[in-house]
């Protein structure tokens, strides 16, 4: 099951991509970072190596120095992909890998860079509960298995209402790449005991119901860009000045999920690796549900022809810029899911699409009114 946290009412046609791998070139094309215009909510601000404090700009540069050392290890550039994964999972130096919470309503007071829906209220989990009683009772099952459980809120607050609704839940299963994540996680946790267990890998068989909020966002992309022409893979080289980076371009045979048209310099994001995840997901869960709340249109919507920018959004104290080239570790980055092919890779798994909907909706059918 998807829940679409976004809106949009535009489409086109829709086709399926053909799979090919991509062959880089020897030669990257530079071209300077795209910034799409600022709409409405988003306020685009390029912080100063003034604004940062010091501790934060010294793991910046450090990450700054090991990205140089992979790009020049793979002849001047590497895939947007890589770059992402590095940025933020690199152990100990990438954004969720250092440690701080970046999820709190205060940018000042708590350090936060956004708010998530669990940290808002319990209302959010509350009403999840409802959905995920039903998969846990329709499974006869009593385990949770939640990824990227960030601080912790979700799902001590949705333990909680499964108690109250009767359903108690045997085991809550945390999947977490982060130590320092898990560390806080584990301290918010404590009151339940040895119900909650944490993981670093995939569980070898899952009953029960699966958890995933604003994760496949976070999974790396990679970035194809049109010149009019022909399709272009965009990656990361290292800048003129040799201190920071640039996006470069080389040839692909890789093409969006549908046929257009695009117009000259559209960029656009396909995301592989959160397929992957789906099609694993679908080897390893043997009964139950698996509901993914993130943001996304389907493929007709995101690949629209008047989507010319993409959505690649960096968020910092709770303000979004395009820029994912800058402040590196210091900031998430995050693009839409395309729910489309989600729902075809978890398909291919052998896998049913349970439902589709807005989160609105569904929270209102799971009665957060009352």
């Amino acid at each position: 099951m998807c829940l679409d946290e976004s809106v949009d009412d535009s489409g086109a046609d829709r086709s399926t991509p053909d799979g090919r791998a991509a062959e880089p070139s020897r030669s990257p094309r530079t071209v300077e970072p795209v910034h799409p215009p600022a709409t409405l909510g988003q306020a685009l601000e390029r912080r100063s190596d003034s604004a940062v404090p010091e501790p934060a700009r010294s793991v910046s540069a450090a990450l700054s120095a090991r990205l140089r050392e992979d790009i020049a290890d793979h002849g001047g550039w590497i895939p947007f992909n890589r770059f992402m994964q590095r940025v933020l999972y690199e152990p100990g130096w990438g954004y969720y890998a250092r440690g701080t919470l970046p999820f709190g309503w205060f940018p000042d007071r708590d350090g936060s860079d956004f708010v998530t829906a669990p940290e808002l209220s319990t209302l959010f989990a509350r009403a999840l509960a409802v959905q995920v009683a039903q998969g846990l009772v329709a499974a006869g099952a009593d385990e949770v298995v939640e990824f990227g459980a960030g601080s912790g809120a979700l799902a001590g607050a949705l333990m909680d209402a499964l108690d109250a609704l009767g359903v108690v839940v045997r085991r809550y299963t945390i999947v977490e790449v982060s130590g320092g994540l898990r560390q806080r996680q584990r301290e918010r946790l404590a009151r339940f005991g040895d119900r909650v267990a944490w993981a670093d890998r995939w569980p070898v068989s899952i009953t029960g119901v699966v958890i995933g909020n604003e994760v496949l966002d976070a999974m790396p992309c990679r970035l194809l860009a049109f010149d009019g022409a022909r399709w272009w893979e965009r990656g990361v080289a290292a800048s003129s000045d040799g201190d920071g980076f640039a996006f470069a371009d080389r040839p692909t045979e890789d093409r969006p999920p549908v046929a257009g048209p695009f117009i000259p310099g559209t960029v656009v994001e396909i995301q592989p690796q959160a397929q992957a995840f789906v099609r694993t997901l679908g080897s390893h869960l043997s009964r139950g549900l698996a509901v993914f709340i993130d943001y996304g249109f389907p493929e007709a919507e995101l690949y629209h022809p008047q989507r010319t920018a993409g959505t690649l959004m960096c968020h910092r104290a709770h303000r979004a810029d395009a820029d994912p080239l800058a402040d590196l570790g210091l900031k998430d980055i995050t693009v839409h899911v395309d729910f489309t092919a989600i729902a075809l890779a978890a398909q291919e798994a052998g896998m049913d699409v349970a439902g589709y909907t807005s989160q609105g909706r569904f929270l209102l059918n799971c009665g957060i009114a009352d």
